[in-house]
């Protein structure tokens, strides 16, 4: 039956895009980067959000919201799964997204996010990628928007080891504002590269804000510590509420307590 509920979804998430995309493609020449926000993001998420409860049985629960500041402002989220990339939008007023730059090359949707203004990064890039991200993230800041990245750069399996990159340091050093941080165990109930998608509550935890002016290598480690600390717990409540569901290799060794959850573990 869960996979039955997954296979539901995933058509109709993307027949439901499909639409959306098609529906404002014609618009999307005349409407302003707030106006695409309004009536188009902001309702394909929320759309998103609703078949995720009703067929899959899948809900959210915000922790800290009143930890977000005013203003513009860095935030470094975990990231294990797709789901962050749509849920966490609405929490901010005007946010913008470090993504790879080769999303911008995908034929419709790369039109949007360019519309959007979301800040393309050449991975493969060096110093110069680094330098053409902050001078985009600076300009956008500049108009008050939130600058959102994953510090880890890429989705990584629910209680996997963290991989934290340099570049929110850079950033956060760059740009003079709070880092906010956010933790998350969505990769238990949407792992990434799978079509399974599990019922149970994802919780996301919004972290007091980091205030700006702290060295880099110490932003980085208080960064780490933070979201890591914070996921891990998430992760724990996420295993008891999920039982027999979890994923085997998490529950075996949540249940033997033999090691902490941030060691390796096989993809879920």
């Amino acid at each position: 039956m869960t996979f039955l509920r997954s296979l539901v979804f995933q058509i109709a998430f993307y027949l439901v895009t499909t639409l959306y995309l098609l529906a404002f493609l014609p618009l999307l020449p005349f409407l302003s980067r707030q106006g695409l926000w309004r009536t188009g993001v902001l309702w394909w998420v929320a759309t998103t959000m609703f078949m995720l409860r009703v067929i899959v049985g899948t809900r959210a629960e915000f922790r800290g919201i009143e930890n977000i500041p005013e203003g513009p402002l860095l935030i470094a989220s975990k990231h294990q799964s797709a789901w962050e990339t749509l849920a966490l939008l609405p929490l901010f007023s005007d946010p913008a997204f470090i993504l790879k730059r080769e999303l911008m090359s995908i034929p419709v949707f790369g039109w949007f996010a360019a519309r959007a203004r979301m800040i393309p990064v050449d991975r493969k890039g060096g110093s110069a990628a680094l330098k053409a991200m902050t001078r985009r993230a600076q300009a956008d800041m500049a108009e008050g928007r939130q600058i959102l990245i994953f510090p880890e750069g890429t989705r990584r399996p629910a209680g996997a080891p963290p991989d934290y990159k340099f570049g929110v340091a850079h950033l956060y050093s760059s740009l003079g504002v709070p880092c906010l941080p956010i933790a998350l165990n969505s990769g238990l109930y949407w792992p990434r590269r799978s079509i399974l998608k599990r019922r149970g509550t994802i919780l996301v935890e919004i972290l007091p804000p980091i205030p700006p002016g702290l060295p880099r290598q110490k932003i980085m480690a208080r960064l780490e510590a933070d979201i890591e600390a914070a996921s891990d717990r998430l992760l724990a409540e996420g295993l008891a509420e999920l039982g027999p569901r979890a994923p085997a290799n998490l529950r075996a060794r949540a249940e033997a307590k033999s090691s902490p959850l941030s060691t390796p573990v096989e993809n879920s």
